[in-house]
């Protein structure tokens, strides 16, 4: 099935995806990221404070409605190995923003897809009406257009307008590079969900891929004319309303990041993303939820930093292939 898709996309679009180009899966990282203090090379591994936490993110659970080929957290119709959160779940760690005095001001809600978790809107409406930012991020399918969520969302969009954003999944501005990914018919299923929410009113965000051989600026451009089409006020120029995330490919060799690191690339620790937010996630079986240290990584032992806000303001050290190739050398964020 996945090679069929591949046929297509470079078939039909001439564009090739880069994790094809890059041939074999390699061995390059073998004996690295081992040591959490420590380099393959025995240097000492960089790490990264909690300097100043700006969003919170909740795994709403991974439980999705489709399956896409390259899904960082495996999401998909039968995947539950992170639990549906609760409203109250999140309300007591939003209390706990208050007693830790964490300077956050945006709260964020990833799956799966997290339409799909019957206590959404109630999970968007409670940091809501505490004054926060609120970002969800959705593929605007089938579960955000059920008609009960769509009362309740167009409700939260009509009393907290451009404090709510929907941050919608479009793998690319092509329908049959967005199909190879998400499967057939995805493309327009995820665009009539955008136009119902253009005509709500709601603010509007799209995360997009490069996985492909096209360039950046040509990515941005076509992102353009699909907006500039469907009237959706997304800035494709943007990178905080268009995102571009690289491809998370473990095979290809990436080097470790030590603490000689940020002086050699001219960066950072304060602009790697795990010194500004953290994740709650509830895994199956779990009796309460946990707060992890990045996005990417919900399923490492190694990034679970415990229950408690707390416990979570300790150094994350990046020691993983995701921390080097994503947010150190990549540069990227979940967060606008």
């Amino acid at each position: 099935m996945c090679l069929g898709k591949r046929t297509i996309k470079e078939e039909e679009t001439g564009l090739q995806p880069v994790k094809d180009q890059i041939g074999p899966a390699t061995r390059a990282n073998e004996g690295k990221f081992q040591d959490k203090f420590t380099t393959a090379k025995g240097e000492p591994r960089a790490s990264v404070a909690l300097s100043n936490p700006q969003t919170l993110w909740f795994n709403t659970g991974t439980l999705c409605n489709i399956e896409c080929v390259n899904c960082y957290i495996l999401s998909s119709p039968t995947n539950d190995a992170l639990v549906y959160l609760t409203a109250d779940e999140v309300s007591d760690y939003l209390h706990q923003l208050t007693d830790r005095a964490w300077p956050v001001t945006e709260i964020a809600f990833t799956g799966g897809e997290p339409f799909m978790n019957p206590e959404m809107i109630e999970m968007a409406r409670r940091p809501l009406e505490r004054g926060f930012e609120v970002l969800i991020l959705t593929n605007a399918m089938r579960p955000m257009m059920r008609k009960s969520v769509r009362a309740g969302l167009a409700d939260l969009i009509r009393t907290y307008g451009d404090k709510l954003t929907l941050r919608v999944s479009l793998d690319h501005w092509s329908e049959v590079l967005h199909d190879a990914e998400r499967g057939p018919g995805s493309f327009e299923k995820t665009l009539e969900g955008m136009r119902w929410l253009r005509d709500q009113g709601a603010r509007m965000a799209v995360a997009g891929r490069m996985e492909w051989s096209e360039s950046e600026e040509a990515a941005r451009e076509g992102f353009a004319r699909l907006f500039a089409e469907n009237n959706f006020k997304i800035d494709a120029q943007n990178p905080g309303m268009t995102v571009l995330f690289p491809e998370m490919d473990e095979s290809v060799e990436v080097p470790e990041i030590t603490t000689a690191c940020w002086d050699i690339l001219g960066k950072s620790p304060e602009a790697v993303m795990c010194s500004s937010s953290r994740m709650v996630v509830k895994r199956k079986g779990a009796e309460k939820p946990s707060v992890v240290a990045c996005t990417l990584l919900p399923y490492s032992d190694e990034f679970d930093l415990g229950p408690t806000l707390e416990g979570a303001e300790q150094d994350v050290h990046l020691n993983h292939p995701h921390c080097a190739k994503f947010c150190v050398l990549g540069g990227a964020s979940c967060s606008a």
